[in-house]
């Protein structure tokens, strides 16, 4: 088999491995495989890894992802993640709340960016005036919805959130491990947003 044929290869795999169609092509992908580029087969190996955590369950671990699509405003891996999360028995308030979720982290992470980069303290001084009573009695238990918001703050990059959200999450008893899984899911997420679309 040439390089060109196992990267092909290695594309279906990734593709199945998302639950898309196998035949489906981007320019990405496309351009990866023609290229001979052996990234397709570590972006394959990185998804699976990161999917199969053993420090997330996998509806966790599809929670997580979804967040991250939502997030970066992907359609087909907002499909395939949700497909897969109610596959593994997600319920449609779950699903529901990881769209707000990623809303109002969209709205939180920009706001305390801007707070914290912003060289003038005043803002500091000034109430946020943000309803965040989503964050009050989450569907998805505190534990996990503070672990999902530390994924989307760290994509979105806004250090007070991810500061903010780590404490949290670890005060409602997750593990450093588990708080390390998550990220370098929602990294390897990211990165797959770049390529599939």
């Amino acid at each position: 088999m040439s390089l060109k044929e196992e990267l092909h290869e290695a594309k279906v795999e990734l593709l199945r491995l998302l639950g898309l169609d196998s035949t489906r092509t981007t320019d990405s992908l496309d351009a990866m495989a023609e290229g001979e580029i052996k990234y397709i087969r570590d972006t394959k190996v990185n998804l699976k890894n990161t999917l199969g955590s053993q420090h997330l369950t996998d509806k966790e671990a599809a929670l997580l992802a979804l967040a991250v699509a939502v997030n970066e405003k992907n359609a087909a891996l907002k499909e395939a993640f949700t497909r897969r999360a109610r596959d593994l028995e997600a319920t449609d308030a779950e699903i529901g709340e990881i769209h707000a979720l990623t809303s109002l982290l969209g709205i939180n992470n920009v706001f305390y960016r801007f707070r914290h980069f912003s060289d003038n303290k005043n803002y500091e001084q000034m109430p946020a005036r943000i309803k965040m009573t989503l964050m009050a009695r989450p569907v998805l238990g505190k534990e996990f919805f503070e672990l999902a918001s530390l994924a989307v703050s760290a994509v979105n990059g806004c250090e007070a959130c991810v500061n903010s959200h780590e404490q949290s999450v670890r005060q409602a008893g997750a593990t450093e491990e588990r708080i390390f899984d998550a990220i370098r899911l929602a990294s390897v997420v990211k990165g797959v947003s770049a390529i599939i679309n």
